[in-house]
């Protein structure tokens, strides 16, 4: 029986929405619940006890409205909130992000791997034990880069405070030697096309969201719980200004989209 619930997926704040597309492209037949703390963002400066409070608000939120599965699409809150969050929702499938440090140690030739990620990502244990599980003789240098959500939150994929701050945030990476780029925030990928005109070419660009999609795919198979048939409906809901967050939509999501505001 296909199951018509729909899936909830959240973030600090509209980066999230770079796994959402891998979603609907991977899973047409799901009906999708899109939360964005954006009165909140960025978490990356945040503690871990912030967060894990406003993801234990998200969740209870989400499933109140039937959700069948949840989706941390924030590579911080998943290193503050993720365990919390299956101790607290059992029997809920929960699927997290990490940054793709094994993918990238498989890729590099060079042997040295950049990160671009929030401060809060690269100060987290979990960043720490993927270190240690997957790196092995690779060299990793983690970039921190505040500001970045900022921009991409406000939609300027291009502009030239942007472009000022990637570059920064990128050229110490290249000088070491980096052959592989690890975006280690959903935000991130937003940023390709301008990475792409900042970096050489042969640089390999790696993110998770394609990989989260396919977990989310296996999570539901396996507890019968995928739906199925023509595209169902999109949800999105913010704690941030919607205004904001639909004159972004186009830009990041690829079409005008009806945002509700959450007073939380």
């Amino acid at each position: 029986m296909a199951d018509a619930a729909p899936i909830g997926v959240f973030d600090s704040g509209v980066g999230g929405l770079s796994v959402l597309h891998e979603i609907r492209a991977r899973l047409p037949g799901e009906s999708l619940i899109y939360f964005a703390d954006c009165g909140h963002v960025p978490y990356g400066e945040k503690t871990p006890e912030y967060i894990r409070t406003r993801c234990r608000i998200i969740a209870q939120f989400l499933l109140a409205r039937g959700a069948k599965s949840l989706v941390l699409a924030c590579n911080t809150a998943t290193a503050a909130a993720a365990a919390d969050l299956r101790e607290q929702y059992p029997q809920v499938p929960i699927v997290a992000m990490e940054p793709a440090v094994k993918p990238a140690a498989e890729a590099t030739r060079s042997g040295v791997v950049g990160v671009l990620a929030t401060t809060g990502t690269l100060k987290s244990a979990r960043f720490a034990a993927l270190l240690d599980r997957f790196a092995g003789d690779v060299r990793v240098i983690t970039q921190p880069c505040p500001g970045l959500v900022e921009r991409i939150e406000a939609g300027d994929l291009s502009g030239p405070q942007t472009r000022q701050l990637l570059r920064g945030y990128v050229e110490p990476l290249l000088a070491e030697g980096c052959d592989t780029l690890i975006l280690g925030c959903t935000h991130y990928p937003f940023l390709r096309p301008l990475l792409r005109e900042l970096i050489p070419q042969d640089i390999s660009l790696i993110d998770t969201g394609a990989a989260v999609a396919r977990q989310l795919e296996r999570l539901l198979r396996s507890r019968d719980l995928l739906g199925e048939g023509p595209v169902k409906k999109n949800e999105f809901w913010t704690t941030g200004a919607v205004e904001t967050f639909e004159r972004v939509m186009p830009v990041l999501w690829g079409s005008a989209e009806t945002v509700s505001l959450f007073p939380g």
